[in-house]
């Protein structure tokens, strides 16, 4: 009865539209009063102690870099350096999308960041060049949802501190199959382009000249991801750590070397950032909540029996885990979702044999799916916005990149040297 009140809340308050931090908290709130005796106030306390750690601090530091990032110039050099590597193939901007996309996720960590970022410039470019919104639209949420798969990784961290793995594993683990995806992707938007007849962006071929030299322009920018991923793994600083270096090397390039930053914007940038982490923590603190009253209802346990009495074979176990991420993707963030289920499918994959640092990339990979799934979909939210696209058309036009991503995400789950290759290699 208890959980059917924990959970039958949670239902009707995302139905009828309420904020998925404040639906956790409410749904919480009615369980505990109406199916135990504890006291109510343990809802602010977990979510107050849920708070109070040091690797969660890399979340907030990176959020800032991005929003610093994205402001001072990187965005633009970025796209400059994409288009010189694919802007002369056929639907040339749509693949310079992805490129920039993937570029930028090695910056932001954030999949709306990403959207936002690099959709905003190039949805209305593509509109300019009579590529149709939807498709223009599409394409940027897509590419915004490896945001959160190549490092550094804003939901990496998340699974890293509750999962008690190392971030800066996580962060490798992520690379090949945030490429992989990113190719999945471009292979689908080069055949929709072929089809509609879509240009490439430039009549002029491939010039290396010119990717050397676009490179170079965006070599301040490049060097982030190198400096964060070779700090930590050559000893010199935590993630944590990293994410304040990354945040000091963004105001340092924005304003003293693209000069793009103004005093003024970097009070607006740290102003966004603010109100984004506000947003990300009242998510964690509830959904702690949420989690904390499972646990006690044995909800885990259960779960973990059905999947255990299911089947002992581990491929059969990652095809209910995938079925069922993917449909909680639909309905809950990703902050939320890493949250609450983490604790429970962990165990049940570490004891049927699956490496933790495997699964983490499994399950970001499943939620970033949700990021382009209806009706949560946030990155379809941001396109539409960022681009003036009407929603409805977005949803039709996202279905081959949603398919090409789980058709990646499949590849992902059955070859775990994808993920767990360069872990091993920096070991």
């Amino acid at each position: 009865m208890t959980v059917a009140l924990l959970f039958g809340t949670l239902f009707v308050c995302l139905l009828i539209g309420v904020p998925i931090a404040v639906s956790l908290g409410i749904s919480a709130l009615v369980a505990i009063y109406f199916g135990s005796t504890l006291p109510l106030g343990i809802i602010a306390q977990k979510a107050f102690t849920s708070l109070d750690s040091f690797p969660l601090l890399a979340i907030p530091f990176f959020m800032l870099a991005g929003v610093l990032m994205s402001k001072g110039g990187v965005s633009k050099r970025l796209l400059n350096m994409a288009a010189a590597m694919v802007g002369w193939i056929v639907g040339g901007l749509s693949l310079v999308t992805v490129v920039a996309s993937m570029f930028f996720a090695a910056i932001s960590g954030s999949g709306p960041a990403t959207v936002a970022a690099i959709g905003g410039f190039m949805i209305p470019e593509m509109k300019n060049k009579k590529y149709d919104g939807g498709f223009a639209a599409a394409i940027s949420a897509s590419a915004g949802s490896i945001g959160v798969i190549i490092p550094p990784s804003i939901p990496f961290v998340l699974y890293g501190v509750i999962g008690s793995v190392s971030v800066g594993s996580m962060f490798l683990a992520g690379i090949i199959p945030g490429i992989l995806i990113g190719i999945g992707l471009m292979i689908t938007a080069y055949i929709i382009a072929k089809k509609r007849g879509y240009k490439s962006e430039t009549n002029t071929t491939f010039s290396f000249k010119d990717v050397l030299r676009a490179t170079y322009d965006a070599k301040w920018a490049l060097l982030i991801p190198v400096i964060i991923l070779g700090g930590i793994y050559g000893g010199f600083f935590s993630p944590t750590e990293a994410a304040v270096v990354a945040v000091v090397y963004s105001l340092i390039v924005g304003l003293y070397v693209y000069k793009e930053l103004t005093w003024k914007s970097v009070y607006e940038c740290f102003r966004e950032a603010v109100v984004i982490n506000a947003t990300t923590m009242i998510i964690i603190g509830l959904s702690v909540s949420f989690a904390y009253f499972m646990t006690l209802e044995r909800v885990p346990d259960d779960i973990s029996l059905f999947l255990t009495e299911l089947s002992s074979n581990p491929i059969v176990i990652l095809i209910a885990i995938n079925i069922i991420l993917l449909i909680v993707g639909m309905f809950i963030d990703t902050i939320s979702a890493l949250v609450i289920l983490t604790p429970i499918l962990l165990p049940i994959v570490i004891a049927v044999g699956i490496d933790p640092i495997h699964f983490g990339v499994i399950l970001v990979s499943n939620l970033a799916i949700g990021f382009i799934t209806p009706p949560l979909g946030v990155n379809l939210f941001v396109a539409s916005s960022v681009g003036n696209v009407k929603f409805e058309k977005i949803v039709m036009a996202i279905i081959p990149f949603l398919l090409s991503m789980i058709i990646c995400l499949i590849v992902i789950t059955f070859v775990p040297s994808l993920s767990l290759w360069l872990p091993s290699f920096f070991k």
